[in-house]
């Protein structure tokens, strides 16, 4: 196994697969209702939705940067307002977050791992993650997907702890 499938298995094992540490993405998602995604248990917390709709776009923008070379703040906004909860909103929120993992899966499957090193962008900059090498980057975005999955089910256990 080469490092770009190191890196896809990963990528997979966080969301969807056999994680070492847990309970993948998926698996924390499962059952939450549109009312439970768009609470708010915690007032000064982002609520489980825009989790959800942060992690997507980021997951787009890693896609887009992994196509291009170019870093850039994700096209939909780092935290995307959520639409006014219901079942198909909530639904789409879900499929748009497959649809994005899958994609990004797909890249990262197909990168040359020759490139591994090269780095993005112009100049370092941290905020935005120019002058990192694609491999600090898909890194990055595996370990930005299990904070957020952490936090996901940290507010799950806080409105299942309410009920």
């Amino acid at each position: 196994m080469n490092e770009v499938e190191r890196l896809a298995d990963q990528l997979a094992r966080a969301h969807d697969g056999d994680a070492w540490y847990g309970a993948p993405t998926r698996v924390v998602l499962r059952g939450i209702t549109p009312e439970q995604a768009a609470r708010r248990p915690i007032s000064q917390a982002h609520n489980i939705w825009e989790i959800v709709l942060h992690i997507t776009s980021w997951q787009r923008e890693v896609l887009h940067r992994l196509r291009t070379g170019a870093c850039a703040d994700p096209a939909d906004g780092d935290w995307p307002t959520p639409p006014p909860p219901s079942d198909n909103a909530w639904r789409a929120a879900l499929d748009g977050l497959e649809a994005a993992h899958r994609e990004l899966l797909d890249a990262v499957r197909a990168f040359p791992p020759e490139r591994l090193d090269q780095p993005l962008g112009e100049a370092r900059d941290a905020p935005l993650g120019s002058g990192d090498s694609y491999y600090v980057l898909l890194h990055g975005v595996v370990q930005h997907n299990l904070a957020h999955t952490a936090q996901i089910s940290l507010l799950k256990k806080a409105f299942e702890e309410a009920s």
